[in-house]
């Protein structure tokens, strides 16, 4: 990649290295405007350098990418790739076109693979589920909640723990894996293989242990996915939902109403957990907290997941059932809230229901009556329901 960009001598290594060196999560790059970082969930300018031009945003774009990936980006006017500026960083690349010019959105990849504890996340809970020999995991959230660092910290463990063959499939590859005690295989969608289906088909081949599909985004990789949970292998994946129920709906939803009651069954048979994230601002120090809403397929949420009519319930067996470690989101808000951690005006906004949530704080506070608690959510709810 050329140091400089265009012809007015920005040196786009140094802007880079001194952007991830501000803790900067993305980066972009956009013609018309000075590169912006992402730091802790907020949006800046990185001050110091000029405008971007249209030839420079294409002249640092096409600088990353290969000869293929630049085939790919004249066709559809957009690709996905990943990319390494050595003593800098690993990026997982977006180059799109808007407004007639190229612009680069770069998610920075840290080259350490935090701990469980480190990212927020129960440790004995998630040991004991990855630590399975077969099964389904899923780590789910929107965009930028943190599922691939979480999920690299579970194959990162596997890996220094235990002999097996892991596979991974990505699109792209995002933090590398070196052998450890496991044989880590990671192969990229477009460069090693054509598509999710088709490499999850070829890997039941290839003797594997673990399996991580980076996204289930169809109806054929979701059947792959939890074939090969039921023929003894553990699986990693993610989807891009908000919590529990919705991720169970969201699986069940992609196939047609007569396999439906079939892929319950299969799903509730092979599911170990889900993992549902968000990400919120730290009030007590820089940075961001990991929010988690956690589900371990018990017998009572298995049976749940196979009934219809029974599957909204899932969420009353989160709320009871915490010895075992399951919890909502709002219930795990309560907490950081409580240890002063994130703000009420954070907590409340991501909350899944805000209501329930002030609900929740207030009896924690000292347990007030329906009176008071009409004062302070604005509701003549009952408290109770706010225990459910």
């Amino acid at each position: 990649m050329s140091d400089a960009a265009g012809g007015r001598g920005i040196r786009i290594a140094d802007v880079l290295r001194n952007i991830v060196a501000k803790g900067a999560s993305d980066i972009h790059l956009q013609a018309g405007a000075p590169p912006y970082m992402r730091v802790d969930g907020e949006l800046y300018p990185f001050e110091g350098v000029p405008t971007l031009t249209p030839e420079q945003t294409e002249q640092i774009a096409l600088a990353m990418m290969s000869e293929s990936q630049r085939e790919v980006f004249r066709h559809r006017h957009e690709v996905d790739f990943a990319f390494t500026i050595p003593n800098i960083a690993r990026f997982r690349c977006n180059v799109l076109r808007q407004r007639g010019s190229v612009g680069v959105v770069m998610r920075v990849i840290r080259d350490a693979i935090p701990s469980f504890e480190s990212l927020g996340l129960p440790g004995g809970v998630v040991t004991e589920l990855v630590s399975q020999p077969r099964g389904l995991v899923l780590v789910t959230g929107p965009t930028g909640s943190g599922k691939t660092t979480t999920l690299a910290a579970m194959i990162d463990f596997i890996n220094r723990r235990f002999a097996r063959n892991i596979i991974t499939i990505e699109d792209p590859i995002e933090i590398l894996h070196r052998n450890q005690k496991s044989l880590v295989i990671q192969r990229e969608i477009g460069l090693d293989t054509a598509d999710f289906v088709g490499a999850l088909k070829f890997a039941m081949r290839q003797d594997p242990d673990v399996i991580m599909v980076g996204e289930m985004r169809d109806k054929e990789t979701v059947e792959a996915a939890i074939s090969a949970a039921q023929t003894g292998h553990l699986v990693f994946s993610t989807l891009h939902t908000l919590d529990a129920i919705r991720t169970v709906n969201r699986i069940i939803d992609f196939f047609p109403p007569h396999e439906r009651d079939q892929i319950r069954i299969l799903l509730a048979e092979s599911l170990l957990g889900i993992f549902s994230q968000r990400l919120l601002a730290r009030a007590d120090e820089g940075g961001r907290v990991l929010a988690l809403e956690l589900l371990i397929n018990t017998p009572l949420i298995r049976d749940y997941i196979k009934d219809e009519e029974k599957t909204p319930l899932v969420k009353e067996a989160l709320m009871q059932d915490n010895l075992r470690g399951m919890q909502t989101f709002d219930q795990h808000l309560v907490e950081l809230y409580l240890a002063g951690r994130i703000t009420m005006e954070d907590a409340t906004f991501t909350a899944t229901s805000p209501h329930e949530f002030r609900l929740m704080v207030t009896q924690r506070q000292g347990g007030v009556g329906p009176d008071e608690l009409r004062d302070v959510t604005g509701a003549g709810m009952h408290p109770s329901r706010g225990l459910r």
